[in-house]
């Protein structure tokens, strides 16, 4: 394959992906489709799984070889933030970026051979396991063991904020190797000694998942043995993805109240001609754009290690703040109607606000960035 310059210019192909994805979530994942699929016990319908997987979009950044599409990350988060516009559900961040990412970079060819076909397909759908505590974002704070057996190893531990693990086929579980290090183990699902405990979330439109394991069983580990650079590479492409997820959101948000400002009426003329309305819809353009900047060049970076490592924080920092302030001007801007559970704000703002705890705050992704800077 011919090597590809790496860009953000509104290319033929990127406006081919972007058109094509938007119309393909209005029709199939709409917003009365989302609000069908939140409140089903799966959030999720597996059929369309498979429709994303003909398209392309579940094996986006998988080498051809393995019956991926072979593109790049700038591609991927044109999907992304698509997904994020239309608040897609579905395990599109755990399965196509964490996981896969995660194989890509720890997993020998032999491994990835046998799993990556099968994400690409959409035959399987995979997540991470990495977080244990509440408050605990770093790889430090992995204490999920792995005993070496006979024939493979024994888990134990339990994984907390685990991204569709329910949905998931196959498990990527960060655990504690016997010399301290991280390893990355794959597991299948059903395993013994694994059982998986939905909880209760903000956002009903991404499920997350206790999943213990009590000597779960797994023949695969990733690579020859410690797998935490491969482990912060996918978490940091992870940052990224969700990144541009919160920049179509935002915009979504911010497209939202400029309509409402110009067909909602007050004293005879539309809102949108007070100050004070106009005040809000620009400052919000301002930070939508401010975080589609930060978003859209951590994007272009992500095969420059040593850049990545400032610009995925940066923009998750960024972007979170941006959409959850967005996401509540949005509602404020709509007034009454807009604190009703009814209107699509809410979604907008559960996601918002959820998305800005989902792999840390924005002070432990300042805190990445500072370490990243050796400040």
């Amino acid at each position: 394959m011919a090597e590809r310059q790496v860009s953000y210019a509104p290319t033929e192909e990127l406006e081919l992906i972007r058109s094509t994805a938007r119309e393909f979530l209005a029709d199939r994942l709409g917003i009365p489709v989302v609000r069908e699929l939140m409140m089903s016990e799966s959030g999720f319908d597996r059929s369309v799984w498979k429709e994303l997987a003909e398209l392309g979009w579940t094996g986006l950044t998988i080498d051809e070889a393995h019956g991926g599409g072979g593109f790049g990350f700038v591609e991927l988060s044109v999907l992304a933030e698509e997904m994020g516009r239309a608040v897609t559900p579905g395990p599109f961040l755990a399965s196509a970026v964490l996981a896969t990412e995660a194989i890509k970079a720890a997993g020998t060819a032999e491994q990835q051979a046998a799993l990556l076909p099968r994400l690409a397909s959409g035959e399987a759908v995979a997540t991470v396991a990495v977080w244990e505590r509440p408050r605990g974002w770093g790889l430090d704070d992995v204490a999920t063991t792995a005993t070496p057996e006979a024939s493979g190893w024994a888990l134990s531990g339990t994984k907390r904020f685990v991204l569709d693990a329910h949905l998931a086929d196959l498990l990527v579980v960060a655990a504690r190797l016997p010399d301290g290090e991280v390893g990355l183990f794959v597991v299948e699902a059903g395993a013994s000694g694994m059982s998986i405990d939905q909880v209760p979330a903000l956002d009903p439109t991404r499920r997350i998942a206790d999943v213990v394991f009590d000597g779960a069983r797994t023949a695969m580990l990733l690579g020859d043995g410690p797998g935490a650079d491969a482990l912060a590479r996918a978490l940091r492409l992870g940052l990224v993805a969700l990144a541009n997820e919160q920049v179509g959101g935002a915009q979504r948000c911010l497209e939202m109240s400029v309509e409402h400002a110009k067909t909602r009426y007050q004293f005879g003329r539309p809102i949108g001609s007070f100050q004070a309305i106009k005040h809000r819809c620009a400052e919000m353009l301002v930070r939508v754009e401010q975080a589609r900047s930060a978003a859209y060049y951590a994007a272009r970076v992500t095969d420059d290690t040593d850049e990545l490592r400032v610009a995925a924080p940066l923009a998750a920092a960024l972007c979170s703040e941006a959409y959850l302030w967005v996401a509540g001007e949005n509602i404020q801007v709509h007034g009454g109607i807009g604190f009703t559970w009814e209107h699509d704000a809410h979604l907008y703002f559960k996601r918002a606000k959820a998305s800005t705890l989902l792999f840390g705050d924005p002070r432990h992704h300042r805190r990445m960035l500072g370490d990243a800077l050796g400040l």
